[in-house]
């Protein structure tokens, strides 16, 4: 009885001590500091990014993504950008302001239209930045009507262009210019003629035809009193080419002239034209296509007319867009110009996005090209005006009708004007893949690239820049810029 008492109380005992424990150890617990959490991890954006998808969705519309550089290893291929090895510099992006256009943009209301220009033209975040404009001397196919500036009843001429006259560009292209350049007085301006007066051809036509010996003294005065008229309505033409596509004289109006009819007419006249009035403007050959670059090496084979000739503009209607290295490498002192290509209104926005990001901008740029320049900057719905003759399926950047509506061009333009300024340099990367790119530095010191997708799927890599990197994906058919 005593053994089972002392069992009792033995086991009491040891229950008060555990339960003493127990009630210890929770106090001790509830008195201890709260542990410290741990805040996130947030990354640092290094890389903004602009994106344009094949498919209408995102259209040049900056990402929320991440993109930070790091030196945490990965499998994916690289883009390797380098800014120790620079190329050419930038003029500038845009299109042809053609007279068609000007007109349109210029029947929009005051208001209107001013907002639209600023967009084109302007820097603010809203702007795509346009920086280069080419212009038709006379009349493009894409007028409303075939004119020249000295334009004469048939049977007369005037070789000392005593009716010279700008009066027709009067209307629409010259106040619509002034504009332009309230909003940037930096853009450069490319002019290019289709066609002389058609008294100076040797056939009574402004399609086709070539310019009369007797006449290039003339002609180049008239290119002289084009810029003159043009300054003294406070417009400055940076460049002018001889002819635009000198081999088709199937538009309306063109005109036809070989390699060595352009040698003679820079080394005998305009080049001396220029230089006895003081014109600084500079002379441009060829603006035709890719598959001829032995027209350009022709011309600036002969030494007399080089001493005049700044570089050589091209077109990619035909061949392919190496033919502007092929001429950069025969001269490396002279500057070659990408300077026209149309969208069809047949085209189709994923593959005219695609094929013009690869070869007009990137493509042209990785070739030494100053500019990239798509072709007519507006057309109203049914894709006029033009000319009797003239194209009937350019589809503008806009389309200005009831609304203003922005088209494939405006989108492959913007992708690169946007972020790279005139004065940009273009420095190294690496394709690797179906990622085609081009990279830049601007003035500001942004490192810029651009980067098409022309492969099926999305695809994944990395940007890398002095010794880190950073992943980014890009869908399949899609323009990324990455700025930083």
């Amino acid at each position: 009885m005593i053994k089972n008492f002392l069992l009792k109380n033995i086991i009491c005992f040891s229950l008060i001590i555990f339960l003493f424990a127990c009630s210890c150890s929770k106090s001790s617990t509830g008195n201890a500091p709260a542990p410290v959490p741990v805040p996130p991890v947030v990354a640092n954006n290094d890389i903004d990014f602009w994106l344009t998808t094949p498919d209408q969705i995102t259209l040049l519309q900056k990402q929320s993504t991440i993109l930070s550089f790091s030196t945490i290893a990965n499998t994916y291929a690289s883009i390797e950008v380098d800014s120790t090895q620079t190329y050419q510099t930038v003029d500038g992006f845009g299109f042809t302001l053609t007279g068609g256009s000007a007109t349109l943009i210029r029947q929009l209301s005051a208001a209107n239209r001013a907002v639209l220009l600023q967009e084109l033209f302007g820097n603010s975040s809203n702007s795509i930045g346009l920086s280069y404009l080419r212009l038709s001397i006379g009349a493009s196919d894409l007028s409303a009507s075939v004119f020249s500036y000295d334009d004469m009843p048939t049977g007369q001429t005037d070789v000392n262009l005593t009716n010279f006259s700008l009066s027709l560009d009067t209307v629409d292209l010259i106040p619509l210019l002034k504009e332009i350049l309230l909003i940037n007085p930096n853009i450069k301006l490319l002019g290019s003629p289709w066609s002389p007066p058609v008294w100076m051809k040797d056939k009574a036509n402004s399609m086709g035809g070539s310019l009369l010996p007797q006449y290039y003294g003339v002609y180049a005065n008239y290119f002289v009193k084009y810029i003159q008229a043009m300054k003294a309505n406070g417009i400055a033409i940076d460049a002018v080419t001889l002819q635009n596509e000198p081999q088709h004289g199937g538009n309306n109006p063109s005109l036809v002239m070989s390699a060595l009819q352009q040698a003679e007419f820079v080394k005998t006249n305009i080049g001396p034209a220029f230089q006895a009035a003081g014109i600084n403007t500079k002379i441009i050959v060829w603006d035709h296509n890719c598959d001829n670059p032995n027209y350009p090496i022709t011309v600036l084979n002969d030494p007399a007319a080089r001493a005049f000739i700044d570089g050589s503009a091209f077109h990619l209607y035909a061949g392919d867009i190496s033919a502007l290295s092929t001429v950069h490498n025969a001269f490396g002192n002279k500057n070659v110009y990408f300077t026209e290509q149309w969208t069809s209104s047949t085209g189709s926005f994923d593959g005219d996005l695609k094929w013009h990001i690869k070869n007009v901008i990137i493509g042209s740029l990785r070739n030494w090209s100053k500019v990239a320049l798509e072709w007519n900057l507006a057309n109203d719905p049914a894709f006029g005006p033009h000319t009797p003759g003239g194209c009937t399926q350019c589809k503008g950047a806009l389309t200005i009708g009831t609304d203003v509506n922005r088209n494939v061009a405006y989108y492959i333009i913007a992708q690169a004007s946007k972020f790279i300024p005139a004065g940009s340099v273009r420095i190294a990367s690496n394709v690797t893949g179906n990622l085609q790119n081009v990279a830049f530095v601007t003035p500001a010191g942004k490192k810029i690239l651009l980067v098409l997708n022309d492969g099926a799927t999305a695809a994944t890599f990395n940007i890398r820049f002095k010794n880190k990197w950073a992943a980014a994906t890009l869908p399949a058919g899609s323009a990324g810029t990455f700025s930083w």
